[in-house]
Parts: structure tokens; sequence; C-alpha cells
């Protein structure tokens, strides 16, 4: 009988290709944070969603959600890429040709062409409002 290991051995070839992170984002530094990396070589096609108005079930609205949402998009320095509060008013086409636009104009997405490296997501109420908020991250390519 083998002996267990302190630690599983990950599968060759496994990547996890989109992701999602749910919680309530509140003021100040008290925001919802989702991080992620871009692996392998040369650039990839990523879009990162922040939503609050759409998230539901069976077409009613969570209770609690942020209204508005505003996300960030920032290197690993902190350094911030870019951001965006309503969906349309940045990268309306490529969004909806990616099959993934917001359900609610008041939600933000960032689409784009990212290097290799660490990203940190951040989602806040537009304002200092507060709520329930989801970051979605998808690797379009």
């Amino acid at each position: 009988m083998p002996s267990p290991s302190p630690s599983p051995t990950p599968a060759p070839n496994t990547r996890l290709a989109n992701i999602a992170t749910r919680a309530v984002t509140g003021s100040g530094d008290n925001v919802l944070i989702g991080g992620f990396i871009v692996g392998g070589q040369g650039k990839k096609k990523i879009i990162v969603r922040g939503l609050g108005p759409s998230i539901g079930f069976d077409g009613k609205r969570l209770a609690g959600t942020v209204d508005d949402p505003v996300i960030e998009l920032h290197k690993a320095d902190g350094s911030l890429v870019t951001a965006n509060d309503n969906w349309k008013e940045t990268q309306q086409a490529e969004i909806q040709a990616s099959g993934l636009a917001p359900k609610d104009d008041r939600e933000a997405a960032i689409i784009g062409n990212y290097a290799p490296g660490n990203y940190t997501a951040i989602l806040r109420g537009k304002a200092e409002t507060t709520g329930i908020g989801l970051v979605e991250v998808y690797k379009l390519k």
C-alpha cells in the first residue's frame, strides 16, 4: 500500500479557465476582491464582469445585491490596468460579441488581451453603496 502524500499531485495540463466569486461588498477597504493568474505563453483574451442587479434565480433578483457595481482590474504591483462602471459606456460591441454581456446596463465589464501574470479584480458599489456582488472571469481564447 502506498504511503499518503502530504499534498495531492496535480494532473498534467489541468487548468481553470473560468472562475467566479460572490460576496458582500462594503465601503472603503471592505470591497469584493477576486484574484486570478493568466498563465502560459502570450496574451489571453479575458472578460471580467462585475454583477449586482442581475444576480438572482428564476427571473427574480436576489435581495440585497449592489445596485451599481464598479469594477477595477489591477496588476500584481497594484497599478490600475483599467476600470469600468456601466459596461455599455466602453467596449460595448466587443463585450456583446463575446456572448457574455451583463443583463443590466448598470453592471460592469472589462474585456481585453492580458499578458501572463497575476491580476486582481476589485468590485465596489458606485458612490460607496453596498450589497452582494459577483466577480466573474472568463478566458475567451
